[in-house]
């Protein structure tokens, strides 16, 4: 186990555009998100809505304005499996609460970690939005992170922030708030296992399943309860 506790960075929605994830998460939250930009790495762009305790939720899909790669630069896969038929396919069906990311803080070094342990940790990219800047584990084929055949989404991706202000600083308050993160899995245990290694077992409930995996987050909000799966 780390012996650094990790931190609830922010939660993903994958959408195949950002007008389609925005309204899913308006309709499920009665706030929309708003702001963000493009990440032009991985040729994706988001919008993103403030939650208490800085936290924020992500709307992330594939950028269709994203200048196109040259015939000698094949481009990187995009983050979170936008990539992936399985991803297109579901997608198709709406947004989804597709994934969660999880903070760490300086003293430790993201990337010197990554180095000690590159079974468990993804190659760190370095990215950029704006005025942000940040380094993030992501695979190189833009999978989910996976341990021992458990990936799907519910093991978490790495990040660590370069700038002083993190985005939930300079975003509006709503009044939302996350009550609680829970998965499903059919390999639950090696999950779990894994979480407690990062340092971030008690950021997700885990529980098995014969189906699929899946994310479910559980919001207080002004007008009551509301969940995001």
């Amino acid at each position: 186990m780390t012996a650094h506790s990790l931190y609830l960075d922010h939660l993903v929605i994958s959408a195949r555009t950002l007008d389609e994830g925005t309204q899913y998460v308006a309709d499920a939250l009665g706030v929309a998100p708003a702001g963000g930009g493009a990440h032009p790495l991985m040729r994706t762009h988001n919008r993103l809505l403030n939650l208490w305790g800085g936290v924020y939720l992500e709307v992330i899909a594939i950028d269709p304005d994203a200048p196109a790669a040259s015939s000698d630069t094949p481009p990187r896969p995009r983050v979170f499996a936008l990539d992936d038929p399985a991803t297109q396919a579901r997608l198709a069906n709406g947004p989804y609460l597709s994934h969660w990311v999880v903070r760490v803080e300086r003293p430790k070094q993201l990337a010197a970690w990554q180095t000690q342990y590159p079974q468990r940790i993804a190659p760190i990219v370095p990215m950029t939005r704006g005025d942000f800047t940040w380094g993030l584990a992501v695979p190189d084929d833009g999978a989910f992170p996976a341990w021992q055949g458990a990936g799907d989404g519910i093991v978490p991706t790495l990040i660590q922030w370069d700038t002083p202000h993190h985005p939930s600083a300079v975003l509006p308050e709503t009044g939302l708030a996350l009550k609680k993160l829970k998965a499903v899995h059919p390999q639950a245990e090696a999950v779990r296992e894994h979480l407690q290694w990062l340092g971030a077992a008690h950021l997700l409930h885990v529980e098995p399943t014969e189906g699929a995996a899946a994310l479910v987050a559980e919001f207080d909000t002004p007008d009551g309860p509301r969940t995001l799966s």
